[in-house]
């Protein structure tokens, strides 16, 4: 059966407490500000996808999409949609069903990921993996309804209050993320690049499998939110720059984990892209150079805030920040 509401919000929330408060994103905010706001939305975020996807006939899928959609984990994506949303003058409401979308595409991606002839992975978020509770029919089933119940999701329950126009671009762009041209286009090049050297792979197609694999989902969460929010188009642009940079950062700082970290610390296998001798940032370009690449994008996602009101950006700041200091 799926994790606690209640448990999933307290590890969402643990996973969060590493900003300190002199990286908490403003200078009037704290890392104590940062973690209630982080608790709290989690908390919102899980009430919302427990009801977007009920248990109900056939109960063997519905189980299975809520064991790994329900599992906890960091609940970034949903967070950079509500907080650029809110920073646009948006409200929570309006982009909560985009928010939970994002999170129903990303947890596909993560039931898919973990298949045997992908990454095959046995743990996830600490738990086993959806494939090896349900079996790999069931995983895959559950994956391509969540995909599907995704875009169903933003078209039925985005509040009518939101222009029709705003939810189309949404839908729009949420589909390029995870397509050929997004997620799935990162991935497939990830594929396609295992088994050859590194050097051979090079860091310009490592670095467009970061952005694809991971990042353009990133960057659809920031840039739908604003949307929702009725962001104006050069708004829009701005934060597709802050979105960018943090989403190639978010992966730099997973190749840094997988070889700093504990699987027990990271809640999955440690060191698989080591032992597989894949292409990372530091296998490329050594572990120093990554936290420095790694910074670097987090300084110039942050820069690209400076158009907006402090105050009310502080949520993104203190996001990107987390997004480099993370320790799983």
């Amino acid at each position: 059966a799926p994790r606690t509401t209640a448990r999933s919000v307290t590890v969402s929330a643990r996973a969060v407490a590493q900003v300190s408060e002199a990286e908490a994103g403003a200078s009037d905010r704290s890392g104590e500000d940062f973690n209630k706001y982080v608790a709290k939305r989690a908390a919102l975020v899980q009430e919302a996808l427990d009801a977007a996807v009920p248990l109900e006939y056939p109960e063997l899928i519905h189980e299975s999409m809520r064991y790994s959609l329900l599992a906890g984990g960091k609940r970034v994506r949903p967070m950079l949609c509500l907080a650029a949303c809110e920073m646009v003058g948006g409200s929570i409401e309006d982009a909560m069903p985009t928010a939970c979308a994002l999170e129903m595409v990303h947890t596909m991606s993560l039931i898919h990921d973990d298949l045997p002839m992908m990454d095959n992975d046995d743990y996830r978020r600490g738990a086993l993996t959806n494939h090896k509770v349900y079996g790999e029919d069931n995983a895959i089933l559950a994956g391509d309804a969540m995909l599907a119940y995704a875009f169903e999701h933003v078209a039925r329950d985005t509040p009518s209050s939101v222009p029709a126009e705003r939810t189309l671009r949404v839908i729009r762009d949420l589909g390029r993320a995870c397509g050929s041209r997004g997620l799935v286009g990162g991935q497939v090049v990830d594929l396609e690049s295992e088994g050859k050297p590194k050097e051979e792979v090079g860091m310009d197609t490592l670095k467009y499998i970061h952005e694809h694999k991971t990042g353009a989902l990133l960057e659809a969460a920031v840039c739908c939110g604003a949307i929702i929010g009725g962001a104006s188009d050069e708004e829009v642009e701005k934060l597709r720059k802050y979105a960018l940079d943090i989403g190639l950062a978010f992966q730099v700082v997973d190749d840094i984990l997988d070889v700093t970290q504990s699987s027990e610390e990271l809640g999955k296998t440690a060191g698989k892209d080591l032992e597989a001798d894949k292409a990372t940032y530091p296998s490329l370009v050594g572990l120093e150079e990554s936290e420095r690449i790694a910074r670097e994008l987090v300084d110039t996602a942050k820069e690209a805030l400076s158009g907006f009101d402090k105050e009310a950006a502080w949520p993104l700041e203190a996001l990107a920040t987390y997004i480099l200091v993370r320790s799983n």
